[in-house]
């Protein structure tokens, strides 16, 4: 006899279902519903100060998931969306809030259609990230990622000197000098590229994953 708990371990995993046990047709739309959670969407939210190697870390994960296959990935940076899907949003805290739910909103239907995504916005504040997460979380799991690069780090290394225009006050409203940036409460995963290679933290992510089941390590 095939239990309630025994099905969903076989849909979750993809371990064959009994013929005897539905008509087929019942069984493939079973399969379609419930995908085994290696071919379920996620999204990677990696969150942190401008230059803390968010960036970074989210180009070369979405070309670590890409070389293994199997899953399509969607990479959304915080300045591409900025330009591309909120381009008349400001940097107000209400600007800011509506920029996350719009990439949440993007994030979830990714995810719902079974789509590795990686999003790496700053997302300064707790409220914006906690309500991005509640919205993706409808379809899929999403773990969020603390890039805790200090910003006297972040500083030091930006090569393009917006830090230094921001000090000047040629830019307003940036985060770390005249505007807040709010640690996550309860991140998956803590990282640091002043302590870390980039190339170590993609592979504490993938660990992560594949300890959820998402990736396909056979």
């Amino acid at each position: 006899m095939l239990t309630f708990l025994e099905l969903r371990r076989r849909l979750r995993t993809g371990t064959p279902i009994p013929e005897w046990f539905s008509y087929p047709e019942v069984v493939k739309v079973l399969r379609e519903s419930h995908p085994p959670r290696h071919k379920q969407g996620f999204t990677v939210f990696l969150t942190g100060y401008t230059n803390s190697g968010k960036d970074a870390v989210a180009r070369a994960l979405q070309v670590t998931l890409n070389q293994q296959g199997g899953r399509s990935s969607t990479l959304l940076l915080g300045e591409t969306v900025r330009s591309e899907l909120s381009a008349e949003l400001g940097f107000s805290r209400e600007d800011r809030h509506k920029n996350i739910q719009r990439i949440a909103f993007v994030a979830a239907e990714l995810t719902r259609a079974g789509a590795a995504v990686i999003a790496a916005p700053i997302a300064p504040f707790e409220n914006s990230r906690t309500q991005a997460k509640q919205t993706i979380e409808q379809f899929g799991s999403v773990y969020l990622i603390h890039v805790a690069t200090p910003l006297e780090y972040c500083e030091k290394t930006d090569r393009r000197g917006v830090y230094a225009r921001a000090r000047n006050g040629e830019i307003r409203g940036f985060t770390g000098v005249d505007d807040p940036y709010e640690d996550p409460i309860k991140p998956d995963l803590v990282v640091d590229v002043s302590k870390q290679t980039v190339r170590n933290i993609v592979h504490q992510i993938v660990l992560l994953l594949e300890s959820e089941g998402l990736l396909d390590t056979i």
